[in-house]
């Protein structure tokens, strides 16, 4: 069998390593995973109640328009119910975009490093990929601009950026927008949307009234805490949303991880609480940084890129063997840097304690 030649070379994305694995690797009785950027403080207790509700449908199809879900997102953001789509997880979405809109004879622009799921999806469209360097960690929106041509059908932006955390002011983004001509599509991923603090960060909801070329993207698998759910979903336009929905699978949500999203929707205060804590947690490791002259950049997200002036796969093996799985900086795009989820206070405590003893 053969099969598309523009899947040739491509491997499957590749998470943290399980914990059981390293446990059974390493011989060690607690591992803690900082990997995978997910809310080490789980999901508000009201997910629990729904997936209880969930056991009783279990027989049962999903609704394929998740019509209560939709409800509650469009009541949340303030948009009309027609101008979303969910998705198993935003890469979903990312990939039915990739499956509407893109041929071999389009290409799309995005920074790099970033989020990996952009290019993968539009390689095996066929799509070519331009690439902008990032700037200090940060896009850079006049590259991106001066990219697009005639064939560029998606500008992806990840905001804030994965694996840097960085992100683009209100100022900046809403002069991007003005510049990107209105036939191609802006992409804004907002997955870390629920961490930012930075007060000029984009509101970039009411853009849709303005933009008919954009689509924002949001998930429930970061702050909400439903990761193993799978739930995401983009915003755009009722055009938009028309137009690509035909290539959504039917039943892509499942009713547990759509009864869970909007418990998880629903509670606000948790989010609230999370987004406290992770701001408190972060500078343990601003400070960490500060008091050994490391360089990182200065992150909205549940994460940190530090650069730990090491080979990355050397940081790496050192934490794993004591107990913690992290991301290697060296595929990342950040060769002597490491990424570490920001977990509990005494995880985050106990991870520093073991970096300072590794620099001694």
């Amino acid at each position: 069998m053969r099969i598309k030649s523009t899947m040739n070379g491509l491997t499957p994305y590749k998470p943290g390593k399980p914990i059981e694995e390293v446990k059974r690797e390493l011989q060690l009785e607690e591992v803690i995973k900082l990997a995978s950027n997910e809310n080490p403080y789980g999901a508000s207790p009201a997910v629990k109640d729904a997936l209880i509700k969930a056991y009783d449908a279990v027989h049962i199809y999903p609704d394929g328009y998740a019509k209560q879900l939709r409800e509650d997102v469009a009541q949340h953001l303030n948009v009309a119910e027609e101008q979303l789509i969910f998705g198993n997880g935003s890469d979903e979405v990312i990939l039915i975009l990739c499956r509407a809109m893109l041929t071999g004879d389009d290409n799309i622009v995005t920074a790099a490093p970033t989020f990996p799921q952009y290019k993968h999806n539009a390689v095996i469209e066929g799509s070519e990929v331009k690439e902008v360097p990032l700037i200090d960690g940060t896009h850079d929106l006049d590259g991106m601009v001066q990219a697009i041509d005639e064939k560029t059908k998606i500008v992806f932006v990840c905001n804030p950026n994965n694996p840097t955390g960085t992100y683009i002011s209100e100022e900046a983004f809403r002069s991007f927008m003005q510049k990107v001509p209105e036939n191609v599509l802006v992409v804004s991923d907002e997955a870390y949307y629920e961490y930012v603090s930075a007060e000029d960060f984009p509101d970039t909801v009411p853009y849709l009234n303005e933009y008919n070329n954009l689509m924002l993207l949001r998930t429930f698998s970061k702050a909400y805490g439903i990761a193993s759910l799978r739930v995401g979903f983009g915003a755009a336009s009722k055009d938009l949303i028309q137009a690509i929905d035909p290539a959504r699978e039917p039943f892509n949500t499942s009713t547990a991880g759509q009864l869970a999203a909007s418990a998880a929707l629903n509670d606000q205060s948790f989010i609230r609480s999370c987004f406290e804590q992770n701001r408190r947690e972060m500078k343990k490791y601003e400070q960490f940084c500060d008091e050994f002259g490391f360089d990182y950049f200065p992150s909205e997200t549940n994460f940190i890129l530090m650069d730990l002036q090491k080979p990355g796969s050397e940081i790496f093996q050192y934490l794993l063997e004591r107990g913690f799985i992290t991301r290697n900086g060296e595929a990342l795009g950040y060769p002597t840097s490491v990424r570490i989820t920001l977990g509990h206070p005494e995880q985050n405590d106990r991870i520093i304690a073991e970096l300072k003893d590794w620099l001694r």
